[in-house]
């Protein structure tokens, strides 16, 4: 039978609403009770009831998040993140997982707050205003990670997209490219963050004085990736493009098996570059040069970040961003040698 708070007043010797004091916090409490009380706990092993505890302190030691879809491997990283930091700091997570629904992440949102949560980590491929304007009017700390969608005027944790596509360009013109092609998204451009990543590819190819290839392309998958290949195959045989940089890891990974299985040779015949490093970067051969999106430490950082907030320190900057690095791996072939 569970251990009530009224076992531990009985063997402490003391009331229940002193108990209820010294696990509260409420109310000062002499030492000496405070000694027996705790005492009591341990012995018993008491575990106090957190909904009932969190309706008397007004404060609750769980975080709620809401992520897209948890089967995604960067998804999947930044909940570790998550999970892992938050428990250093006394936090139980609240997993909710909407599988790109809108509704659902309304619906998600709202019982979160019903739960009292102490604060709400929204992890989403879709840009949901209605959500965003229902935290801010419920006055709870939160944080907003979106992977494709500009969300700078909400609370976020991300890396500099302008700066890390530069370091890509930079790499392939160090390597002797100039005739370098981007891949980027078909929708919502001035919306999202390839706003960012393809002004810095023009940018680069201004400053070389090539001409711009650029190629649009309707999703984010492997198999999209791979379906890309037919198109920009005959590029890459005639020799009119050196290096593609992908807007996505995903992306970079079909277009490696597309090339793979007609016998397109990467890097010999045509460099590829990704973005986002995800974990089977490393494992495809050959092994694929991209830029890190740190995710862990995005998941660790919102923590830390919502920490902060609920312990009434100084709160950081809205935006906070991560150092920008490049994995370079075998999948770009350097001219000059």
């Amino acid at each position: 039978m569970a251990v009530t708070i009224k076992d531990v007043a009985r063997k402490a010797g003391v009331s229940i609403s002193t108990v209820s004091r010294v696990i509260n916090e409420s109310k000062p409490v002499s030492p000496e009770a405070r000694r027996k009380v705790i005492k009591a706990i341990d012995e018993l092993g008491y575990r106090p009831n957190e909904i009932a505890r969190s309706l008397v302190t007004k404060k609750s030691n769980v975080i709620g998040v809401i992520v897209d879809d948890i089967g995604s491997s960067y998804v999947a990283q930044i909940v570790r993140g998550i999970e892992e930091v938050g428990h250093m700091y006394n936090y139980d997570i609240l997993l909710c997982s909407t599988y790109g629904d809108k509704e659902a992440e309304e619906r998600f949102t709202q019982l979160l707050l019903q739960k009292q949560v102490a604060a709400i980590i929204l992890l989403s491929e879709i840009y949901n205003e209605e959500v965003i304007s229902y935290l801010k009017y419920a006055s709870i700390p939160f944080v907003y990670l979106n992977k494709y969608y500009n969300v700078l005027e909400s609370p976020t944790v991300r890396i500099n997209n302008y700066l890390a596509s530069k370091k890509v360009m930079d790499y392939l013109i160090k390597c002797g490219h100039k005739n370098i092609a981007y891949v980027t998204q078909e929708k919502d451009i001035e919306l999202t963050v390839e706003k960012h990543k393809l002004q810095a590819y023009k940018d680069s190819m201004n400053e070389l004085k090539q001409p711009q290839t650029i190629y649009k392309i309707d999703g984010h998958t492997i198999t999209k990736g791979y379906e890309f290949g037919k198109k920009i195959e005959k590029d890459i045989r005639t020799n009119k493009i050196t290096a593609v940089f992908c807007c996505d890891d995903e992306i970079a990974i079909g277009l490696i098996n597309y090339c793979y299985d007609n016998d397109i040779k990467v890097p010999d015949a045509v460099s590829i570059v990704g973005y986002g490093n995800i974990s089977i970067a490393s494992y495809i051969r050959p092994k694929l040069t991209t830029i890190m999106e740190p995710y862990y430490d995005i998941g660790a950082v919102s923590v830390r970040k919502l920490s902060k907030i609920l312990n009434n320190e100084k709160p950081e900057e809205e935006t906070i961003e991560l150092p920008v690095q490049l994995i370079v791996r075998d999948s770009v072939k350097d001219l000059d040698i």
